[in-house]
Parts: structure tokens; sequence; C-alpha cells
């Protein structure tokens, strides 16, 4: 893993991750933090955080790249999400342009490795986030809500299985099971449609199991999964009962909030471990 730097660079994307993180990074002794921003999606609250921020649009490659070599920063994070309509809808420049016609395949993996090149080819090193955040990645064990019954543990581990299969295949990380059945499998919707998805198809009982996963090779560089309030809000208003996540790597946000959302309608969110991950 790559030394910690005095300063670092973030591409923020939406909700709170990068506001954590610009909080976590200042905390454990980075000097200077320089955000680059997206339009409609980056919260601009982060401004508030950081010593210097600047906006522009999805697609705009070349103004991302400049936003840290004007300023000398060698080494930035990627944090947050950008909505995947955005990837299709963005009005990209010439470079991102050229770096889109030249992949085979179009997803988030390989349109954010590309541009981690991109950045590398310029003298910027795209780093885990993982130095400051991995205190927040709650490890096996960890459960807040009631304890699963014996069924859900068993639908917890079937699941687990699919997902891993799932997300070898690039399809997807998270996965929606009950008595050994798969309701939904998340594609391109991403996580909160998924889990709506198949909490629906469970049937008016509800007893959903989620199980969300990383990769077996996961790159942690641009890619962190994350779960909030929101993902439990989604669970509960659609029926799913358990919520499972990969132990040690996995980020909860806002534990507080999630502990009070997952007693109040009680879903269990577990940490699971069975084995296979990869550094």
């Amino acid at each position: 893993m790559s030394p910690v730097p005095d300063s670092l660079g973030i591409i923020a994307g939406s909700r709170s991750l990068p506001l954590l993180l610009a909080r976590q990074a200042r905390a454990m002794g980075i000097r200077r933090i320089v955000a680059a921003a997206f339009e409609n999606e980056t919260d601009p609250a982060l401004g508030e955080l950081v010593d210097d921020i600047e906006w522009l649009k999805v697609g705009q490659l070349s103004k991302l790249i400049a936003v840290f070599t004007r300023r000398g920063v060698k080494q930035c994070v990627m944090a947050g999400q950008i909505a995947p309509r955005n990837l299709f809808d963005l009005r990209p420049d010439l470079r991102a342009m050229t770096l889109l016609w030249r992949l085979k395949e179009k997803n988030a993996h390989t349109v954010f490795g590309a541009i981690v090149e991109e950045l590398r080819k310029e003298g910027v090193e795209v780093i885990e986030a993982r130095p400051w955040l991995g205190p927040l990645m709650p490890g096996k064990g960890f459960r807040l809500g009631p304890k699963p019954v014996e069924a859900q543990e068993a639908d917890v581990a079937f699941g687990f299985r699919i997902a891993k299969e799932l997300a070898r295949l690039d399809i997807g990380q998270t996965v929606v099971v009950k008595n050994g059945t798969v309701l939904a499998v998340e594609g391109f919707e991403g996580t909160d449609q998924c889990l709506a998805r198949g909490g629906t198809l469970a049937g008016r009982e509800g007893g959903a199991v989620a199980v969300k996963v990383t990769k077996p090779d996961h790159d942690f560089r641009f890619d962190i999964p994350c779960l909030g309030p929101q993902t439990l809000e989604t669970c509960a208003a659609s029926g799913v009962a358990v919520l499972a996540f990969e132990a040690g790597r996995s980020l909860l946000l806002e534990p507080e909030i999630c502990e009070t959302l997952a007693r109040k309608n009680k879903i269990s969110v577990i940490a699971a471990d069975y084995g296979g991950a990869k550094e």
C-alpha cells in the first residue's frame, strides 16, 4: 500500500463518503486536501472540509486531471458514487472520448480503471482510502438489530456464494435471496434498486435476505462497498429482514443512525466472513 501523503486529492462522488473521508484524513494528519467535485453529484458541504475544491461535470477528464496537477497533488483517492446513468449520459471531453473509444467493455471497473491510468500518466497516483477508512469497516461478529434465525443464516451463506460468483463475473455485488431461492441480482441499477426489487418479490410476509460482497480481486482504489441509513431505509420499505456484508471489506456509514434503524425495523445487519477474499 502506498505511503501516506502530506497532501491528498479527493475525486468526490455523491453521498456522505467524501465528507467522512475528508474528516478522517484530516484527523489522521493530512495537512492539505484538494477536492475535484462533480456538479449535481457531490455534496457542497465538502467545500468546508477541504483546502481547495474545484467543480466540474462528469466526463471532463482533462479538467479532472488538471485539478491535481496544477496544485502539485501527487496522490489522490476516489470516494463516493457517480450515478450509473451518468456514465452514459456524460458529455465527454476529447480525452474522455478517446479513453471510452479504446475500451472494449464499458462498466464501472473498466472506466474507472482507465481513468486511474490516465491520472498515472500525468504523475498522479490513485491510492486506496483504506488507510483512513479501515477503522470504520466492521469485522467478523459485528451485528446490529436482532440475531438472524437459523434459516436466515443459511440464506446468508447461500447468498454469499451466489454474490461472490456474480461479482467474479463483474455483473454486480449484491443478491437478495429467500429460502434458498435467488430473488434479485444487482446489475446496472445499483444496490438500492436491487434491494427494493428483491424485497418486493419476497411477498407480503417479507423475510428477504440481502448479501453484499466484494470481488475476488477487488480494487479498493475506486470502489469501497458502502452501506448506510439509506440502505437500511430501503430494506425497511421493501421487507428485507437481513442485510449481510463482507467483514472487514465494507464501510458502514453513520453507524449510530443505522443501529437505530435496524432496531426500529427489526433488521439484522451482520458482517459475514466465509473466506475467499484476496488482498
